[in-house]
């Protein structure tokens, strides 16, 4: 679970500057930092969530 919570992070951050960066400069494929954004968001809270306890 921390490895999900990481690579979150990481998205996160790099799909924020990425956004940032392409409001300024126009460059081939910046509507990916949108994606790697809500990618990044959707880890963190999935990854910051508790298990039903009930392990596989």
């Amino acid at each position: 679970m921390q490895r999900r919570v990481l690579a979150g992070w990481g998205l996160l951050v790099a799909g924020l500057l990425g956004y940032l960066v392409g409001v300024y400069v126009p460059y081939p494929g910046r509507a990916f930092s949108l994606t790697a954004l809500m990618v990044g968001i959707v880890l963190v809270v999935i990854g910051g969530v508790p298990g039903s306890g009930v392990e596989r």
